[in-house]
């Protein structure tokens, strides 16, 4: 029989994925999500910031990180200037601060750019979805395990679910960009 909520939480995955990948972008406030994407090369193997240290913001535009073994603290600065963050490290025994500069116009284009191809790349992972749901539905319909009717059925049912997930993405996009603009 034919699960279309598999089908379902498999898109709100792809937004999953999607949110954390924004809530990473700079937007010219202080936001440890930023960070998120940073891994550093430690112990023999690539972990994140918060596993190696403790992450604040004690204002708006400043991220703290506490790194917990002195050890670390210049891995940890390579790692996040290697990163396409753009940010500065500033060192102070084992505390690494992050001054976030405001965003200009140009970054701020640049970023609006970047959001919406993120955007369209989980927008196509959702319509794959969407593909791959209906060819199981055809095949479902050939072996005669259900009807004409109900693949219709389905169809419809996964077309909608497909527009809303959609449709959260162009929101998602929205709103983001809204708050690049702002700030």
């Amino acid at each position: 029989m034919f699960d279309e909520k598999s089908h379902s939480l498999k898109m709100d995955k792809a937004i999953e994925v999607f949110s954390k990948e924004l809530s990473s972008l700079r937007t010219g406030r202080a936001n440890a999500a930023m960070l998120d994407i940073v891994k550093v090369d430690v112990y023999g193997q690539q972990m994140p910031i918060n596993q190696i240290g403790s992450i604040t913001t004690p204002e708006p535009r400043m991220i703290n990180i506490q790194v917990w073994d002195q050890n670390n603290v210049a891995l940890i600065d390579a790692a996040i200037q290697k990163s396409e963050l753009g940010l500065n490290p500033q060192i102070d025994g084992q505390l690494i601060r992050l001054p976030i500069p405001e965003l200009n116009e140009e970054r701020r284009s640049e970023l609006k750019k970047l959001i919406k191809s993120m955007g369209e790349k989980c927008k196509i992972s959702i319509r794959n979805i969407r593909r791959d749901a209906n060819e199981e539905l055809k095949k479902l319909f050939k072996s005669k395990e259900i009807g004409e009717d109900e693949e219709k059925s389905f169809e419809k049912n996964v077309q909608n679910i497909t527009d809303k997930h959609i449709a959260i993405v162009d929101e998602k996009v929205s709103s983001k960009e809204k708050e690049i603009m702002t700030i």
